[in-house]
């Protein structure tokens, strides 16, 4: 088993929603941590617990560029990393394709010095995303690799995904690196972006705050997996730790499908307000279904979660709602 505790650790991406709370479970799990964030969409607001730590250090910079990367990796002398850098949304995707692609030289790029520098063991958050438009539920690790029947855009997401699940896997393989990649599905809590570019839930609760009813595209029978933070980044500490998972693609979620209109009814309730969602008309490759099949995190990883949706669904609202006072 790897250990955390006492072991120095790059976190890419550490000012996001995700990695800013993976870097404070780090630290309280005795860990020094590096945070590398470019702030196209990461804030330093969300480092405000790890940067009061001695043993946090953060660096605004691109992982993308190895040359910058390198004299990093010199001087800290990794352990490990997590790399979480990467293009956030489906729908900065869809409006700018091409920009996806960054994310492949970013994982090289880590890779490569992985490799140079002997770190014991990299971990890479993956996504749903990389099952694309696959219709057998409950999806499984070893499926949606076959894209040649999407030719839209978020396509492009999907297969930069699975193209940087390949990387890992080639290393592992060939240079002995071991390396886990997690394939999240819809994580969720505080200091998640609730703009036209965050994700549904605090999308949702942005509007019920502001006294407008939640806007459901399509019928809402759409259904997703949701995943609180706090869960998220207690399997992927265990990803981490666990040797079982080394070369593995895992998915990380519940295996539970909630529909977009149970979602939005829910947070009305949490909220008190006298509200009733609106529908507007379905999205165009808006995906119908997403549940994961959790069999193999729940034995590699040799863990499983309590279902609190509704407890961290109000958790999430009251954050949200402190953000405003």
């Amino acid at each position: 088993m790897y250990k955390i505790e006492g072991s120095t650790i790059l976190v890419t991406g550490g000012a996001g929603f995700i990695g800013s709370h993976l870097c404070d479970a780090l630290l309280g799990r005795g860990a020094h941590v590096v945070c590398m964030d470019n702030l196209s969409t990461g804030k330093t607001e969300n480092l405000e617990h790890a940067l009061s730590s001695e043993h946090f250090v953060f660096i605004e910079g691109d992982v993308n560029d190895k040359a910058f990367l390198q004299p990093i990796f010199e001087k800290y002398s990794f352990d490990y990393v997590f790399h979480y850098a990467a293009v956030l949304g489906v729908q900065r995707v869809i409006e700018q394709p091409l920009l996806v692609l960054d994310d492949i030289a970013g994982t090289r790029a880590i890779m490569e010095l992985a490799c140079e520098y002997g770190i014991k063991k990299v971990v890479f958050s993956s996504s749903s995303e990389a099952y694309g438009h696959m219709a057998e539920l409950p999806l499984k690790e070893d499926t949606g690799k076959e894209l040649s029947h999407q030719t839209h855009s978020t396509s492009l997401y999907s297969l930069v995904k699975i193209t940087s699940e390949k990387i890992l896997e080639v290393y592992n393989y060939n240079y002995k690196i071991p390396t886990c990649s997690l394939r999240f599905f819809n994580v969720f809590g505080p200091r998640q972006e609730s703009s036209s570019y965050g994700f549904v839930i605090g999308i949702f609760i942005k509007q019920i705050l502001e006294g407008k009813s939640p806007v459901i595209f399509g019928d809402g029978y759409q259904t997703r997996d949701f995943i609180y933070i706090d869960d998220n980044i207690n399997i992927a500490l265990r990803a981490l730790e666990s040797e079982k998972a080394d070369g593995h693609i895992v998915n990380v979620g519940m295996g539970r499908q909630t529909t977009i209109r149970d979602l939005a009814e829910r947070l009305i309730d949490i909220s008190g307000k006298d509200l009733k969602p609106i529908f507007q008309p379905a999205r165009e490759y808006e995906i119908r279904y997403r549940s994961p099949d959790v069999t193999k995190m729940q034995q590699l990883l040799e863990t499983s979660i309590e279902d609190n949706f509704n407890e961290n669904l109000a958790k999430t609202y009251e954050w949200y709602q402190s953000q405003q006072a």
